[in-house]
């Protein structure tokens, strides 16, 4: 019979609500993966290939030294130069990044891309946004930190 057999009559004996929810976890993950949520931490690194539509880029603006983070809608290769457009947006606003380019400035060109995202880091962020946003919290763990430098001296 082999084993893509007894795979098989494995998955069709298995009660419907359990492959339901397995199924629902699934997709659950690989939405999670697809779409980074607060708390995410993104590794990204630059290469020379080709960015794509879909993928998640880092990119600064002329005249801003802010990083932001969004994803690649739209691609254009000019034949001519081999110079490529970028229009990106970010995952839950509703039009696209035009408004963040200084005016006149419709696409991001390539030396605008700081890096395009490799890795994520689900939830590993979290511990910094609660340092910052509950000051509460910067005071506990200093007063920590210090008991534990006067103890240990």
């Amino acid at each position: 019979m082999g084993l893509i057999g007894e795979i098989m009559d494995f998955i069709k004996n298995l009660p419907i609500m359990t492959t339901l929810f397995q199924a629902i976890d699934l997709g659950m993950l690989v939405t999670h993966l697809l779409m980074a949520s607060k708390g995410d931490i993104l590794l990204f690194h630059m290469t020379k290939d080709p960015i794509r539509a879909g993928e998640i880029v880092l990119f600064e603006v002329d005249g801003e030294n802010i990083p932001i983070t969004h994803r690649v809608i739209r691609v254009n290769e000019r034949q001519a130069n081999g110079e490529v457009d970028i229009l990106t947006k970010g995952d839950k606003n509703f039009e696209d990044d035009r408004s963040l380019y200084p005016y006149g400035q419709l696409w991001l060109q390539r030396h605008h891309i700081i890096g395009r995202a490799v890795g994520l880091l689900p939830y590993f962020g979290w511990w910094r946004i609660i340092i910052i946003e509950k000051p509460i919290v910067q005071y506990i763990l200093l007063g920590v930190f210090g008991l534990l430098y006067m103890i240990t001296r």
